[in-house]
């Protein structure tokens, strides 16, 4: 699964963070042994697309487990659909996630610590004004 951090202003804010901008021809190779910078955008596009739709399941598919854990008998689905609910009627949000659904392809992206830990640099941040992704489980997920 993925972990995605959402817009802090927003409760969806999905900034990741670029530490490292490599090349156009870097980003889609392999990153050390593990994740890689296609994969990472391809989490990242799945994030920001479930953010677009007020999709709360498809959203915490992409979220490190323990933010997609139940809490106070809410579902991580559940308290997402909400959050995005809200978050979508927001002045210039739909905008906002266009433009980063739009950046993904071509951001700046970052995998460091042996192709275990990415960022992502987009217009509007994604997790409380960060967005850093680590691999597990053969999949980038969205961390805090």
């Amino acid at each position: 699964m993925f972990a995605v951090l959402l817009r802090p202003s927003r409760l969806a804010a999905l900034v990741l963070t670029a530490g490292l901008a490599l090349s156009s021809g870097a980003l889609a190779a392999r990153a050390d042994s593990d994740g890689t910078a296609s994969t990472l955008r391809s989490a990242a596009t799945r994030f920001v697309m479930a953010e677009l739709a007020g999709n709360g399941a498809n959203a915490c598919a992409v979220l490190y487990a323990p933010l997609a854990t139940t809490v106070d008998g809410r579902t991580c689905a559940q308290r997402w659909t909400a959050k995005l609910r809200v978050m979508l009627d927001e002045h210039g949000m739909r905008h906002a996630l266009e433009a980063d659904l739009a950046a993904i392809s071509s951001a700046p992206v970052s995998v460091t610590g042996g192709g275990y830990h990415g960022t992502i640099t987009l217009p509007t941040p994604l997790l409380d004004g960060t967005s850093k992704f680590f691999w597990t489980a053969n999949c980038w997920m969205l961390q805090r």
